[in-house]
């Protein structure tokens, strides 16, 4: 049996990537992966976000040879090892001075959810309080706790998930107000005010709320700098803790070595994982040294002493840190945008370019010359998806109905590739617009879905 044939017949149902890119893939280097049959392709996907080095980067590949060639420990708990000293101390280095100066670093399992777990754990103790709020939109992990966080309903139906308020984000382009996104920013300040302050809000005070810079599968939603702000002035106001999850935007994404640097605050507690573990499963939170009111035990993993990770994240901090890779995925965010938009006024239905640094996104919508808020066009976002991959081009979609293609390169991917993209992802929306077209997509004809 056919390799990919045996893994589709015994894997579960709820794999995802698989089914979108349906290759073997045999190898990987910077921004190019490469398939069995020897097809190079671009991309942008970057394990969700994960490889911020792109793949087998040599100086971490190397740090990571001499480290086993040592004999050194590969899996510690939380024991002390030199491993873990050099990365909380390249943490630590990054970090802006108010957490760097009272910062706790607590390690967690592999994953971001387990991270997001232990952060909503810690603020609950430290407060007493039972709930926390979370934004429309979010996406935070798929443990129940993180799920109950989630704004995607798909993944939480037949759920009993409980303990969560959620809020309205500020998502200008469909502003969840029904304006036409003009005044989102403060219309959700407004709202986020009321439900804290009015004593018949229906609201319990929470333990902390949960937020993402930049929303990554909800659709590549920037937040403001202003309602970034606000919603920590608020939350101090408040005293309720801020969570702010890094999880994909950490570590020169953006623009910044941290979203949260945009906007000029620090959180109570920052959630890190992905790129934190230079491509292993690695995941911390750091908090204000006022929460430290945890006893020993209170929350463990087997796994929270990779000792891999902590070699290849280490060495991947300094290379992020010593080539400025913050700066240059601002600009190469900023050369990435034009491109886009420059495909964007050829093709009706590129309704929306937006994100930070190295994290984009395009929205697939019909649009008008009002509120724009006609349905977003998941079907024809899958289509331009698929095209991409057969032009070589890996693209992930997210958002409301999947209609949001998300540009997420590693931090290394040069002019030349980011020119590369841009001509691939252009045919690829040139092929797509003449089947649309053919299929009278605007009237939501069914036909398009024969083409996926």
């Amino acid at each position: 049996m056919d390799p990919l044939d045996f893994l589709a017949q015994v894997e579960s149902n709820a794999r995802t990537y698989a089914n979108t890119f349906p290759r073997m893939f045999t190898s990987g280097k910077g921004v190019k992966v490469t398939d069995s049959e020897g097809r190079e392709y671009i991309d942008c996907l970057s394990n969700a976000g994960t490889l911020a080095l792109g793949h087998n980067h040599p100086e971490v590949k190397q740090a990571i040879g001499r480290y086993l060639d040592s004999d050194q420990l590969q899996q510690a708990l939380d024991l002390g090892t030199p491993a873990k000293y050099d990365f909380v101390q390249a943490i630590f280095s990054l970090l802006p001075r108010e957490l760097r100066d009272h910062g706790k670093i607590h390690f967690c399992g592999p994953t971001g959810a387990d991270a997001v777990e232990a952060a909503i754990k810690l603020a609950k103790h430290y407060s007493g309080r039972a709930n926390i709020m979370a934004f429309q939109g979010g996406y935070h992990g798929m443990t129940a706790g993180a799920l109950a966080a989630m704004g995607n309903l798909q993944p939480k139906n037949h759920l009993a998930l409980s303990g969560v308020h959620f809020l309205p984000y500020p998502y200008a382009f469909r502003c969840p107000f029904g304006t036409d996104g003009t005044h989102t920013d403060q219309l959700s300040i407004d709202y986020i005010h009321n439900v804290l302050s009015d004593p018949e809000s229906g609201v319990v005070k929470p333990a902390a709320m949960i937020i993402e810079v930049v929303q990554g599968e909800g659709g590549c939603i920037p937040a403001s700098v202003h309602w970034l702000r606000e919603v920590r002035n608020i939350t101090r106001e408040h005293d309720i803790a801020l969570i702010v999850d890094e999880v994909q935007t950490g570590f020169g994404r953006t623009g910044r070595m941290f979203a949260f640097e945009h906007a000029g605050i620090t959180p109570d507690i920052l959630v890190l994982s992905k790129a934190i573990g230079g491509g292993h499963p690695m995941s911390v939170i750091v908090y204000h040294e006022k929460y430290n009111s945890w006893q020993p035990g209170m929350h463990t993993g087997t796994f929270r002493g990779n000792q891999i990770a902590m070699v290849a994240g280490g060495a991947t901090m300094r290379i992020v840190k010593r080539d400025d890779l913050a700066g240059k995925a601002e600009e190469k965010g900023r050369l990435l945008v034009a491109g886009l938009r420059s495909v964007a006024g050829r093709f009706p239905f590129l309704a929306d370019i937006r994100g930070r640094g190295l994290m984009i996104g395009v929205e697939v919508a019909a649009t008008d010359s009002g509120r724009r808020r006609d349905p977003s066009d998941g079907a024809l976002a899958k289509l331009i998806k698929k095209l991409c991959f057969d032009r070589g081009l890996i693209l992930e979609t997210g958002g409301r109905y999947g209609a949001v293609l998300r540009f997420l390169p590693p931090l290394i991917i040069s002019d030349t590739e980011i020119r590369e993209v841009l001509e691939r992802f252009e045919a690829a929306v040139e092929d797509a617009y003449a089947i649309w077209v053919a299929a009278d997509v605007i009237e939501r004809s069914p036909s398009i879905a024969e083409v996926i």
